[in-house]
């Protein structure tokens, strides 16, 4: 049978973040944010054997049945991954999200020292957002080891499957899988306010049950950190408010703007001359002035205030951008291939 933990620790050297297994097609490997092939190439029946012996005799009978299976599995290494196994055109197939065994510092992560501040917040929510695979989940597990070394405090994690783990330092820290501790994020969350915690971790934000939920965690005195799939701060406050019925999206602003205290949305891009890739952030602060826009329904004003608020360490995506330019880290075509406001970097003269 062919070695799935030697092919995955081989990728892991080629300093791989994923890897895509499909029967009957290449083997392929993404590295600083590019796809190519890699040596290994199992065949059909190899592939579908590999994958198999993945999934417990639960999974098999659920993907037999037509879905999707997520779960994380361990290598010989320590390192953890996370996978999801599927069809397409009929034939198994997978995606590996190669996990780091180390946590890394917010500092090591080179993100801005505003996320320290937020992590150290009593209560409230702080949302981080952006695209698949930008690095929304190691932030996250940045965040928490920062809190896990520095506050006594109860930190339950809800999250689907578990990818970074914890030991406890001067916190406790519970983790919870939905599917095998729990059935899913909203029930967790229900669960979770009866378990005396300080933080919640909500791994997604999906849906209207969670949102509310989330919220309302928010609002009894805990401090609340979920992730969103959007692409800029003021997109993830419509999102957040668009998910709930149109009868409760008045009240839902009104609970958002009382309990907000950051949005980070980030993305990764390969650095000027390769060898590697860079996050850039984009910061919204839930100040008087942003709450009020929330309330009164004027998402779109958010740019300029985040332009205006750089001395609270607010700033836009094109900001950053315009930063990492300047610094030589990026360059103009990479800058435009990710801005989300292309009008608006071209006004800074580019």
């Amino acid at each position: 049978m062919y070695d799935l933990d030697k092919l995955i620790i081989m990728c892991r050297e080629e300093k791989a973040s994923d890897i895509h297994i499909s029967a009957g097609l290449p083997l392929m490997m993404r590295v600083h944010g590019k796809l190519t092939q890699t040596l290994a190439q199992p065949d059909e029946r190899q592939t579908q054997e590999m994958l198999y012996n993945l999934l417990s005799a639960r999974q098999k009978e659920d993907f037999d049945k037509g879905l999707d299976i997520d779960f994380a599995v361990e290598t010989s290494d320590g390192n953890r991954q996370r996978v999801n196994i599927f069809r397409q055109k009929g034939k198994i197939a997978a995606t590996i999200r190669l996990l780091n065994n180390h946590i890394p510092t917010l500092e090591e992560l080179h993100m801005p020292e505003l996320l320290y501040k937020l992590a150290e917040e009593p209560r409230g929510l702080v949302l981080i957002t952006g695209p698949t695979g930008s690095g929304k989940s190691t932030t996250l597990a940045a965040m928490i080891e920062h809190i896990n070394k520095t506050r006594q405090d109860h930190i339950i994690t809800i999250e689907d499957p578990i990818e970074y783990t914890y030991d406890s330092k001067l916190a406790l820290i519970h983790q919870r899988e939905t599917g095998r501790d729990v059935t899913d994020f909203a029930a967790a969350l229900r669960s979770a306010l009866r378990e005396d915690p300080d933080i919640i971790l909500v791994g997604e934000m999906r849906d209207y049950e969670t949102i509310m939920a989330a919220l309302t965690a928010a609002e009894t005195g805990h401090l609340v950190l979920s992730t969103l799939h959007t692409t800029g701060a003021a997109q993830t406050v419509d999102r957040v408010i668009d998910a709930c019925p149109s009868g409760n999206q008045n009240q839902v602003r009104t609970q958002l703007a009382g309990v907000l205290k950051g949005v980070i949305t980030q993305c990764l891009m390969p650095v000027a001359g390769g060898g590697g890739r860079v996050a850039a952030t984009e910061i919204l602060l839930g100040t008087d002035a942003i709450t009020n826009l929330i309330r009164e329904n004027k998402s779109h004003q958010m740019g300029s205030m985040m332009q205006s608020g750089a001395g609270m360490g607010m700033h836009t995506l094109n900001m950053d951008l315009m930063r990492l330019m300047r610094e030589g880290m990026i360059d103009r075509q990479t800058a435009f291939a990710y801005t989300n406001d292309r009008r608006d970097l071209e006004q800074y003269g580019l």
